[in-house]
């Protein structure tokens, strides 16, 4: 289960099931967009002709990090209004589908998931995956009800137990679900790729990144390195924000630049660039430190109130910097580039050890095993099914 605000969930789901099949696992593996299912109770939608996951989106391209932190009470209630249907909706999609086992990437809709799995397929399991560093409660991610949670730090752990989860349904990973392409070695053509975009191999290079659609802070951060003549080129991913790449290519800087729309081969620009600049998301930054990347990202009000604890964990980890404002960034970014702290950096990067996206599916086997001994109608209690359908 993912759904669309953002884009980072629903690049959790298809890296895990590329991994469940890669791996080989007789599993029947199906990919389900909640947004999808929840469309006949989208109040926005009705209201505007707008899908609700949109106007988020919408939020992060004009840069307005803030406006999801403040309607999240309103977002809330909103759910809690809408809970009894979208039981209901869930319910009547499990009857159809009949999961052995729900893994979920979405927060906020842990309550109703829970319960519509629980009217219809009650001898299924349910696990959540978190894909934030840390829980933002209350009603956020965990919730105490009979599930499994897997957490990607010691503070999600933490709040897990303190929640009253059992110890026996908290399952804790090395970071965040990375697509696997992350891992694959650079292909050792440096050069000739900075050639193709324009740039010099003799000066460093940044990778600015906001998410699958950009954010128009982004042409505050090429002005910010442009007044102060920055000694650094630029990559500037825009994904689908078509309006922001023609403007990023109409700027004037004293350094050269390459404006990238969407693309599937981030992790191509990423092997190529020295450091990201970028919001604290989890994804972005995963993937970031997957490539080698060290990372400064901004700390400030606007930060969205569930990726505040994630500047802590890069501070705490020694892999980045949070910076209060782009005031700061061409001052953090000309520390970060000398030779010896950027070799810092990027030795403590190689000690996170993030296997997360490979340690999950034999997490979820462990819980398909459990439930197997209640879903198998004969062998005995200790019985395990060959196929499931997660």
């Amino acid at each position: 289960m993912y759904f669309a605000a953002g884009g980072g969930h629903r690049s959790a789901a298809i890296a895990l099931a590329d991994v469940i099949r890669s791996q080989g696992r007789p599993w029947d593996v199906e990919l389900v967009n909640l947004d999808d299912l929840l469309e006949p109770i989208d109040l926005v939608q009705k209201a505007t002709g707008v899908r609700c996951f949109e106007f988020y989106n919408w939020a992060l391209r004009l840069g307005w990090t803030y406006l999801p932190s403040r309607l999240l009470p309103l977002t809330h209630r909103m759910i809690r209004i809408l809970h009894t249907r979208q039981v209901e909706l869930l319910g009547e999609f499990w009857r159809r589908t009949s999961p052995d086992l729900v893994v979920s990437v979405v927060p906020h809709f842990g309550r109703a998931i829970f319960e519509g799995l629980g009217a219809s397929c009650p001898k299924a399991r349910l696990v959540t995956i978190l894909t934030d560093l840390a829980d933002c409660p209350p009603n956020f991610w965990i919730e105490r009800q009979n599930q499994h949670f897997v957490c990607g730090s010691a503070k999600a752990v933490e709040q897990a137990r303190q929640m009253g989860v059992p110890e026996a349904q908290i399952w804790r990973v090395s970071g965040m679900i990375v697509h696997p392409r992350f891992y694959q070695p650079a292909s050792g053509r440096r050069i000739e790729r900075l050639r193709r975009l324009g740039l010099s191999p003799e000066l460093p290079v940044a990778l600015v990144m906001f998410g699958g659609y950009g954010s128009n802070r982004m042409t505050q951060i090429v002005r910010r390195l442009a007044a102060r003549a920055t000694p650094v080129q630029l990559i500037l991913m825009c994904g689908h924000n078509a309006g922001l790449a023609r403007r990023l290519e109409k700027m004037e800087t004293p350094y050269p630049k390459a404006v990238v729309g969407f693309t599937s081969d981030v992790v191509g620009y990423m092997a190529v660039s020295d450091v990201f600049i970028g919001k604290p998301g989890p994804g972005s930054v995963s993937e970031a430190l997957a490539t080698g990347l060290p990372v400064i990202v901004e700390r400030s009000a606007g930060t969205m109130v569930q990726e505040r604890y994630n500047v802590d964990w890069i501070e705490q980890h020694g892999v980045g910097v949070g910076i209060p404002g782009l005031r700061e960034l061409p001052a953090a970014l000309g520390h970060m580039l000398r030779p010896a702290v950027h070799a810092r950096l990027r030795s403590n990067i190689e000690r996170l050890q993030n296997r997360a996206v490979f340690e999950i599916p034999a997490i979820l086997e462990q819980v398909l095993a459990l439930g197997a001994a209640r879903l198998s109608p004969a062998g005995g209690p200790g019985a395990r099914t060959s196929e499931f359908r997660v």
